[in-house]
Order: structure tokens, then sequence, then C-alpha cells
């Protein structure tokens, strides 16, 4: 890691040239005091604070009870005029909200409000179009006029046992609820039990009165059929059985990964549901966990994930592909039952026990990929179908060094199969075809022990299934044609060491949109990148290569290339299309640096309309980055401001290319 300097006693900024990562980094460190709601302008009276002005970036908001250990109590007049809220949550200590506080906020759909809130305020929601849902926690509050003028899709909803409810309120028809979510305490830790809302999308809290939501109960959302979508908080640590079970119209989840086990049934019958991201930490899928799932088309599966439950994915009649990885010993039994759409499967080399009817009517099933050996623990009717003896057209691919293999495996026939073809020179290896089954694929370091150091002419070429590649560390150079006509190659990883990118390598790519060239390379072939229709933007990562063939991008839309600051050999062009410095700097030494107006950010100064994205994460040592905003170095330079920094103890951040 280059170019290291420290600018205070807690933050270090850092500019990294990372290949395996095959983009630029510059890594901004901050560790300062959660003290001051970044987000929040605001004024003080008698101890007590009223929000005068939001002005953080909008989606969805929790107002916070405290601001420098200040109550918050009111939300003044235009607080949130005309702001981009997806959502807003009023917490209890606040007892009054000003008039046209959340006017014209065009994007609201839902608000939660406090239940010490005894007064709203003319027109507090007017113009509020889509706003669906006003949940209140207390009492009725005293209203002005116009409340919900123009929120014409309003429906009032209120507590069972709370008073002054009528059949409406401010104009809108008013629900009694027994409540949103329900929850018990333990160890000063929520876990969800319940939920009594109509539905939507919901955003579970990271917090309830203070305290970590650490767990999603049994049951807790079972049967909510009005469920669209749920967004689960980094605190979340497991998932209880049947806890979306039934969730009919259930179509999107993504499981952080602070995520460590999911139960049993967990989204059984969720036919809606058609992507889960599963959090990189869980460690087991329970049995039936995403059976009944008919809308699932993708799934992956973490390398954390080390055991897979009977029925686990059971029923999923959309399935098309799915790849086991290296770190599960055993299939259970039904896993894949009916998958009906279910072409391929690549089973890792871990894998040492397949249970009965793991298969059983994959009626589309065409090619089984195993990684290593032949499992020894071979249940019955694997393959088997009820509309033939056994399965269809299925084959069975091993690689050459496994063992245990014979002409058949579990009624279907074996094909030995090397996905790398290899010529061997001076103990290292070329590889020359690739015959595996495609969508991400990562080249080995070594086959047979041999290091493979080529990637050969038209090794790829016309692998229209190839959707990503990682080069591995150990090539130094990409043949002629390597990945000619790879059509739907969207990635691909160079590393550093490679010194030759070869005549047409990348040709008509034409799904490529952007890629990272290593400081390593210092040759580009004739036509390297033609015709990559829409490859927008090339990142350099050293100096501009020394030997540049001709119409090395002919037929791009114009793409931009971006060197580092100090590389050499760069002009205003390269290979006929415009060079950009790419030097975002945040400026430490400015005014705007650190908490100004109780707000925390920093200006970024760099080549005019350069575009960065900004990226956080809360623990350097097991990093998860996610992004925060785009940013446009509009005239040279641009404010980013972090309205969630003041929930985290510590808060890393990074700059890198989008």
């Amino acid at each position: 890691m280059g170019c290291v300097r420290s600018f205070n006693a807690t933050s270090w900024l850092h500019l990294i040239s990372n290949a395996c990562a095959a983009r630029l980094l510059l890594l901004l460190l901050l560790m300062l005091p959660a003290v001051v709601q970044a987000q929040y302008n605001y004024t003080i009276n008698n101890g007590t604070i009223t929000i005068t002005r939001y002005t953080g970036s909008g989606g969805a908001v929790t107002i916070p009870s405290t601001i420098n250990s200040l109550p918050v109590t009111s939300i003044g007049t235009n607080a949130f005029f005309y702001c981009s809220l997806t959502s807003v949550t009023i917490g209890n200590s606040v007892t009054s909200i000003g008039a046209e506080a959340f006017a014209e906020c065009t994007s609201l759909t839902s608000v939660t409000v406090g239940n010490s809130v005894t007064s709203i305020g003319d027109s507090t929601f007017s113009d509020c179009y889509f706003l669906s849902g006003v949940y209140f926690q207390g009492n009725a509050p005293s209203i002005g006029s116009s409340v919900f003028n123009f929120a014409n899709n309003a429906t009032v909803y209120y507590l069972e046992g709370t008073t002054g409810w009528g059949t409406t309120f401010g104009g809108r028809q008013t629900v009694e609820l027994l409540g949103q979510l329900n929850y018990t305490t333990n160890n000063s830790a929520i876990t969800i039990t319940g939920w009594t809302a109509p539905g939507g999308a919901v955003t579970i809290p990271s917090t309830i009165n203070g305290l970590p939501v650490t767990s999603i109960g049994s049951s807790a959302f079972y049967d909510c059929y009005g469920l669209t979508s749920v967004t689960i908080p980094n605190t979340v640590t497991s998932i209880g059985t049947e806890a979306f079970f039934l969730c009919s119209s259930l179509t999107s989840v993504t499981i952080p990964n602070s995520v460590t086990s999911i139960g049993d049934s967990a989204f059984q019958a969720c036919i809606d549901l058609t992507n889960v991201t599963i959090s990189t930490n869980t460690t087991r899928i329970g049995n039936w966990t995403f059976d009944a799932c008919k809308s699932l088309t993708i799934i992956t599966i973490p390398s954390s994930i080390i055991g897979i439950g009977d029925f686990a994915f059971a029923e999923c009649s959309s399935l098309t592909s799915v790849t086991i990885p290296n770190s599960v010993t055993s299939l259970g039994e039904a896993e894949f039952i009916d998958c009906t759409s279910l072409t391929n499967v690549t089973i890792g080399n871990s894998v040492t026990n397949i249970s009965d009817y793991a298969f059983y009517d994959c009626t589309n099933l065409t090619g089984v990929y195993f990684q290593g050996n032949a499992p020894t623990t071979v249940g019955s009717n694997i393959f088997n179908s009820d509309y033939s003896v056994t399965v269809y057209n299925a084959t069975v691919y091993y690689l050459p060094g496994t063992t245990g293999w014979n002409s058949t495996f579990a009624g279907l026939p074996t094909v030995k199969q090397n996905k790398f073809y290899c010529t061997t020179n001076n103990n290292t290896l070329t590889i020359t075809s690739y015959a595996g089954p495609g969508g991400a694929v990562t080249i080995p370091g070594k086959i047979n022990g041999l290091p493979v150091t080529s990637i050969g002419d038209n090794a790829f070429q016309s692998c229209r299934s190839l959707t990503s590649v990682i080069i591995p560390n150990s090539v130094t150079s990409i043949g002629e044609d390597a990945f000619q006509y790879c059509q739907n190659l969207t990635s691909v990883t160079i590393p550093n060491g490679v010194t030759n990118i070869e005549e047409w390598a990348f040709e008509d790519c034409i799904s490529l949109t952007s890629i990272t060239i290593p400081n390593s390379v210092t040759s580009i072939g004739n036509d390297a990148f033609a015709y990559c229709n829409i490859l927008n933007e090339i990142y350099f990562q050293g100096n501009a290569p020394s030997n540049v063939g001709s119409s090395v991008l002919v037929g791009e839309n114009n793409p931009t290339i971006y060197y580092l600051p100090g590389a050499t050999g760069w002009g205003s062009t390269f290979a006929d299309r415009p060079t950009v410095l790419w030097n975002p700097q945040v400026q430490t030494s400015s005014a705007s640096f650190g908490v100004q107006t109780n707000q925390f950010g920093f200006t970024i100064a760099g080549t005019s309309n350069l575009v960065i994205v900004v990226e956080a994460c809360t623990n350097l040592a097991n990093p998860i980055w996610f992004p925060l905003q785009t940013k446009t170095l509009t005239g040279g330079s641009s404010y980013f401001s972090d309205p969630k920094w003041t929930n985290y103890h510590a808060r890393f951040y990074r700059l890198r290319s989008p």
C-alpha cells in the first residue's frame, strides 16, 4: 500500500493500486466521535431541541430522540419541506410537528409517529402524493387544517388502547391496529416476534428503544401475504424457523452479512420471491428454507455455508443453475427435488455425501459438474424421475486427477472433463481452450501443480455463456483472440503481472462496460478492445504502454481513458480516445473538512467532471464496503456529507471509480 501519509491522530489517506479489485481506489479512513447529528439544523430552547431543517440525502429517515444529549421535542415549520424522503420514523421524544413540516415530500410513502406527539400543524403532509400509511403509536393529537391535502391515498393507523380516534382523522380513513412490530427483550437485545401492519415494503429497525435488534424470531412474519419486500438491518444475527413462511407477495430480500444462521422453512412458500442475497457469514441453510419459492431464478450460496438442509430448495421451479461451494460437505435429502428448470449444477470439491432424491424430477438437468472426488456416500434415486427411470439427458462431468469415478454415477454417464485444456512448456502451462459451463469463471493459478502463466490464442473465443473471469496472478500474457466474441462478458480482472494483451484479445465483448489495466502492461495489440460497443471507461494503473497497436478501440462509443498521478507517457489522447487524470483528493485542510454546522463532511477535489463513488465500512479487519454516494466533481470539486455517520462508533471511507 503506497503513498501513506498521516494527517491527524486518527485519520489517514491512502492511494491504493489493487489489480485484484480491478479498479482504482482512494481510501480515506476516519474515526471520529459520534456526537453530532450531521443531517439536521436545529435550535435549542430551555434545554430541548427543535429541528429546523433536514440536510441529509433522503430515503428512509429515523429522527433521533436526542442530539448532543439534548431531547428532540419538536419538528419545526418546513423542516423537511420538499425533501426526498421515502419513509420517516418520529421518535417518542417529539411532542409537536410544525406546519408544512413534511409538505411536498413527493416520494414519502410511510410515516410512523411516536406516542408523545400532541399537536400537528397546518398542511404538515400536504402534497405528499404517494403517502399510503401514517402509523400513530399514541393517542390522537390535535390537528391543524389541510394536514393531508392532496395525500389522497393515505390511511391513518392507530394502536388498540389509544384514545381520541374516530372513523377519520384529518379527512383520511382510520384503521385500528394491534401494533406493527411485536418483540421481546432478552439480555439487552431485541427479538422481533410478530408484525401486524398491512404489509408493503418493510424496513426492520436496527434498534428499538435504544436496544439492538439481533434476531427475527420464529414465525415473526408468518403468512404476511401483503409483505412485498423486507430490509433486514446489519444488527440481526439470526433468522428463525418459519420467519417469513407463506409471505406470498414477498419479491426480494437482502440478508446482511451479520446473519450467521437461517432457520428451517424461513422463506418457505414465498412464491413471488425472485432474488435472494445470502449473508457471507451464514454457515447453514436450514431444512425447507426456500422450499416452493417458485419464482426464485437466482441463488448465490456463499462459501461460508457448510451445511444445507433437507428440501432446502425443493420445488424452486424457476431456478436454472446452482453452484455448491467448496465449503459444503453434504447435500440434504431432496434438496433440489422438482426444480424443473434446473439445467446445470456445479458441486464443490468437499462434497462427500449426497442424500436420497437430491435432484429428483429435475427434468431439464443436462450437466452436473463435480470439482472433486466422487462422493463416497450416495443415496437412492438422486437423479431419478417420476417420468422416466433415470434423468433425461444429464451427464456427470469430473476433473482429471480426481478419484472414485466409474463409467456411470448414480445412473448417469460420466465424462472426464478438463474445463481448462493446456499445453506445457518449461514446467509452465498455457490455457488453450475452455470447456466448462460458463458463468463466473476463476482461472486457477496452478493445474496439476504447474503454474498457469499464459491465456493462449482463442482460449475462450466465442464462449457466450461466460459472464465474468478472474485471471490469476501467475499469468503474464493474454493471447490473440483469447476472449473474442464473449458477448455476455461483463467483468474481467487482469492481474498485475500481465505484460502483453495481444491482438483481438477482447474484440466484440459487447457487454463489457469498464476494465482496469494493471501497471505491468507494456503492450496492447491491434484491435484488442475493438467493437466493445458499451465500453465506457478504461482505468490504467501505471504508465502508458510503450507498444500500442492500431485500432485498439475502434468501434467503441468513445470511452474515456483514466490514468493516475505520477504515471508517465500520457497525453491528451490514447488510441485516439480522450484521457483524464484520475486524481480525486480529500481536502483535509479545507474549512469544510470535519464537523461544520452540525454536519460532518469533506470536499473532494480533482479533475473537472470526474465521477467517483464514496464507500464506507465499519471494520477494517473484515471490511464490508457499502456505496454511499456517487459524486461528480463539477467544476473540479464536490462536497460529501454522511447523514448516518453518527450511528457508528467508527466509520471508514474510501473513494473508487464507478
